[in-house]
């Protein structure tokens, strides 16, 4: 069954690929894909078997095999930062915010520990804003409760 798109011009399906160049596709070859089914369904006895297999492919020039090879056993690297000591952060939140930015920029703090830091501060920050809102608006409801209890607010007088 023919579709609307094999019926378009080759030149119209591939627009913006230069002559010559066909349009790689995303998914991996047909024999790929069971190569992998066949490593996963494999029974544990045939693994090293498998592996020496994919070893003499990659010594042989196959990328892929190599580049597999090299994944499990040499991972990339990824970015590791120590843990540090922090003196005590003293003064207003903007202190402390200011302390963290100078230790960072004197070399004490990696940036990332800095931003880290800095965004528990700003967590810290907002908790610290719930409790005063959450004081303020139990003080409100005192006094309201003190007024209408003398009746003020029941007689009108101001």
């Amino acid at each position: 069954m023919s579709s609307e798109h094999d019926q378009w011009p080759r030149k119209a399906r591939f627009a913006g690929l230069a002559e010559g160049h066909e349009r790689q596709s995303a998914r991996p070859p047909p024999g790929r894909a069971r190569e992998f089914e066949r490593l996963r369904a494999a029974p544990p006895d045939d693994l090293p078997a498998i592996l020496e297999a994919v070893v003499t492919a990659a010594k042989n020039g196959d990328m892929q095999g190599a580049r597999t090879i090299l994944d499990r056993v040499l991972p990339p690297l990824k970015a590791q930062e120590l843990p540090i000591a922090v003196g005590a952060l003293e003064g207003t939140l903007a202190d402390q915010g200011a302390a963290i930015l100078e230790a960072m920029a004197s070399g004490a703090l990696a940036p990332g520990q800095a931003a880290q830091l800095l965004g528990a501060l700003a967590s810290q920050a907002k908790v610290r804003e719930v409790d005063e809102l959450a004081r303020c608006i139990a003080e409100l409801e005192r006094r309201v409760e003190a007024n209408v209890l003398e009746g003020g607010a029941s007689n009108g007088k101001r």
